[in-house]
């Protein structure tokens, strides 16, 4: 079963890059620098020029995160029957890369259209927070069920606030995505209104000022979630995942704020990205840990 964490965990660090590193030939403009797929230009290895290295990098890490998947896959079939989680846990992880790599052909075909794009990066989160789940598990299973330290009833209402806080984290991380793709990421100049208005009219506004409110809600969610973590008696693993989950939600709100100020440079732009998927992917770890509170999730055959 270490092998198996070990190996997942291994995917998510590349799953991680390869989300980043498309993010980042995205807002070079280098998305469309392969205008075909799999191929670029009809070419395994085509010219790297004009931004092609980006694009064609990024089908490289590809690549090498499907051989971990399968590899992944490989050890979840064998040790299907060993722990609960791991069947149901290997079929999202299966259906979630098959449709994600259907998505990585889609955008190319529909040119990276915003909505292409969302679909694009919130199945890639999606499909990161399976493997840190996988990862989370396994690593767990291997080392024996640890003593719940609290009763059900606060366990189940800290659970239902880090998943409905990272459910949150996901929509406004979507929203985000769109508003970055659609070109509308300075359609409001202005702290808390929009172009000098509370009122909002264009299209880019409505979802610049959507993106935002989403974006104080999931403050509020993440305030609260590390309020009941901490006074509900959480686990030592929750709190500190909590915890490092709501600094990082004041980094965003920081990285959104220079967003604006210096009028959108590259390196802020994808640090708000990167951070994004960080703060859905802590709260997605918070929740697991929790989840993983007085559960039984020990393998029935240890593989080490």
């Amino acid at each position: 079963m270490k092998i198996l964490g070990r190996l997942s965990l291994a995917a998510v660090i590349v799953a991680y890059g390869e989300v980043m590193l498309g993010s980042w030939t995205r807002i070079n403009g280098a998305g469309m620098t392969c205008p075909d797929y799999p191929l670029c230009h009809g070419e395994f290895i085509p010219s790297m020029g004009g931004g092609t290295v980006w694009e064609w990098t990024h089908r490289l890490t590809a690549a090498l995160l499907s051989l971990l998947v399968l590899g992944v896959l490989f050890l979840a079939w064998r040790l299907r029957k060993s722990a609960a989680f791991v069947a149901p846990a290997g079929i999202v992880i299966a259906a979630l890369f098959a449709f994600q790599v259907f998505l990585g052909a889609a955008t190319v075909h529909l040119s990276n259209s915003p909505m292409s794009v969302v679909w694009h990066w919130g199945t890639a989160m999606a499909f990161v927070a399976s493997l840190s789940a996988m990862a989370i598990f396994a690593f767990a299973a291997s080392r024996g069920p640890a003593a719940a330290r609290n009763d059900v009833r606060h366990r189940g209402i800290i659970l239902g606030a880090l998943v409905g806080t990272a459910l949150v984290a996901f929509a406004t991380m979507c929203i985000g995505a769109y508003v970055s793709s659609s070109g509308a990421g300075l359609a409001c100049v202005d702290i808390p209104g929009c172009a000098g208005n509370a009122v909002v009219y264009t299209p880019g506004q409505n979802v610049q000022m959507l993106h935002r409110f989403v974006a104080a809600a999931c403050l509020l969610c993440a305030v609260a979630a590390f309020g009941l973590s901490w006074t509900l008696g959480a686990a030592a693993r929750v709190r500190a995942a909590v915890s490092v989950a709501l600094g990082l939600v004041f980094v965003q709100i920081l990285l959104g704020l220079l967003n604006v100020a210096f009028r959108l440079p590259l390196d802020l732009r994808e640090a708000h990205a990167a951070n994004a998927a960080l703060v859905f992917l802590s709260f997605v770890c918070a929740a697991v840990f929790a989840s993983l509170e007085g559960a039984r999730v020990h393998a029935n055959v240890r593989v080490s």
